[in-house]
């Protein structure tokens, strides 16, 4: 079977010789070129078109960003860097996957071998899949979510409560609140527990923004929301263990 083409565009030299290093463990890639900067990439794409880019960020002069703003004909495209707010940006630009730096093998495999399916026209993938593994990881403070074309990112500490809209979920902060298609369950997945709670099969709470409670229902911004039977033991015993209620 033909190897899919690639190249990679970063100017970190031991961040290069390590993705070419990856590549070459890889019998469907073919690393043409390897550069350090995007003005010589973007020049050599324009008469040589390949099927995989792999791209750093953050670069001297042009970004990766703005390579892939110039080019005419994208290829599958794969991210690299440091900074994971840069993955709002790539979705807008069709980014198919991203990769925070360091970057194991094992990642490196999974985003190249999803790759190579959609190449071979067996699955298709978007970066929101991305998104969901970036937001599930330890620790992280934020969330992206979709809205229209965009992802949005919002950072837990400022969502008061979710309420479900069929489809849609609403996400109330302090400032706005932002509408976005997908499911409570999903949304709920992506969240972590010790911080939220569902306490409605239309809501789910952040403990920290719980202003009073009271048998039934409790307040968040003055919005009244109410304990349905089916979670309210739940609820009760982790009121329980913070000590905020009986």
């Amino acid at each position: 079977m033909t190897p899919y083409s690639c190249i990679i565009v970063e100017d970190e030299p031991l961040a290069r010789n390590l993705l070419s290093a990856y590549i070459s463990k890889v019998p469907r890639l073919e690393l043409k070129q390897s550069f350090s900067n995007a003005l010589d990439a973007l020049e050599y794409l324009r008469e040589n078109p390949v099927d995989v880019l792999f791209s750093d960020i953050q670069m001297p002069e042009v970004t990766g960003i703005t390579l892939l703003k110039l080019l005419k004909t994208k290829p599958l495209i794969i991210l690299t860097t440091a900074y994971s707010e840069y993955a709002l940006e790539g979705y807008e630009l069709e980014v198919y996957d991203y990769l925070l730096k360091p970057i194991s093998f094992e990642r490196f495999l999974k985003a190249v071998e999803k790759g190579i399916a959609r190449l071979d026209g067996n699955v298709s993938q978007s970066i929101t899949t991305v998104i969901q593994e970036v937001q599930s990881a330890p620790n992280q403070d934020y969330i992206f979510v979709k809205d229209g074309t965009k992802l949005i990112k919002i950072n837990l500490s400022d969502i008061l409560y979710i309420e479900g809209l069929k489809d849609y979920v609403c996400i109330y902060t302090p400032q706005k609140k932002i509408i976005s298609l997908q499911t409570m369950k999903s949304l709920e997945a992506s969240l972590p527990s010790d911080r939220f709670i569902r306490v409605h099969n239309s809501f789910i709470i952040a403990f920290a923004a719980i202003e009073e409670i009271e048998k039934d229902r409790l307040v968040i911004n003055k919005s009244t929301i109410p304990i349905s039977d089916t979670y309210k033991k739940a609820f009760r015993e982790m009121i329980d263990k913070r000590q905020i209620g009986g």
